[in-house]
């Protein structure tokens, strides 16, 4: 989810506002991350910037590589096989259960989302659409109402993250996609087996078109 800094200490805000750079592609895969770059750039002390960024190493969102450099991480081919086996393993999980649970308020939210998200996809708003295309999803995975395959999704959307930018950049937002109207389509009927094969569709689709940035960078 996007960050949200209402009635968080310091230190949470910014967890969450680096989470949002790396998953939302605002630091690119290969980028150096500085304490000193991030105290200016956020406008915080480097306490809860340390803190940030331990948090975040050890999620596997950047990679200490010695010397007190940090970087996010460059996926490689192999990386992008073990993501995509876990992906399909754990999301379609989470897609039947929402397609159990679901209430109309709740599909007419996730509508909402996926018009944002046409919206951006129209304007070439590459920001736009990495932000409600997880969106999309995070808010499918709320309605599972399962926070221990939820807060392992998310560990891997913070791996993947910053090589959606990279897929932008070679194929444009046009031509990125997904099964949404499937799912919302499942969502509404009940259908919690085609929830499930939409979203492993929607994940495998994604993963292919990374695997396919990254071949030609």
């Amino acid at each position: 989810m996007r960050a949200d800094g209402a009635g968080l200490p310091t230190h949470e805000v910014v967890y969450r506002q680096l989470r949002d750079m790396i998953l939302f592609g605002e630091l690119e895969p290969g980028q150096p991350v500085t304490i000193q770059g991030l105290v200016e750039r956020l406008e915080v002390g480097m306490t809860p910037v340390r803190e940030a960024l331990r948090r975040l190493i050890a999620e596997g969102a950047l990679v200490f590589q010695g010397n007190r450099r940090i970087i996010v991480p460059v996926l490689g081919v192999a990386s992008v096989e073990e993501l995509t086996l876990a992906r399909v393993a754990l999301e379609p999980q989470l897609a039947r259960r929402a397609a159990l649970r679901c209430q109309g308020g709740e599909v007419q939210r996730l509508r909402e989302t996926d018009t944002r998200l046409d919206a951006a996809i129209s304007k070439g708003d590459v920001h736009g659409y990495l932000v409600e295309n997880h969106q999309f999803h995070a808010e499918l995975n709320a309605v599972a109402a399962a926070p221990i395959l939820t807060d392992l999704v998310e560990g891997l959307w913070l791996r993947f993250g910053p090589s959606l930018r990279v897929v932008c950049g070679q194929f444009g937002t046009r031509n990125l996609p997904d099964q949404h109207k499937a799912i919302l389509s499942a969502l509404e009927a009940g259908d919690a087996d085609a929830a499930a094969k939409a979203m492993e569709q929607d994940v495998r689709q994604g993963m292919d078109q990374i695997s396919a940035a990254l071949r030609a960078v």
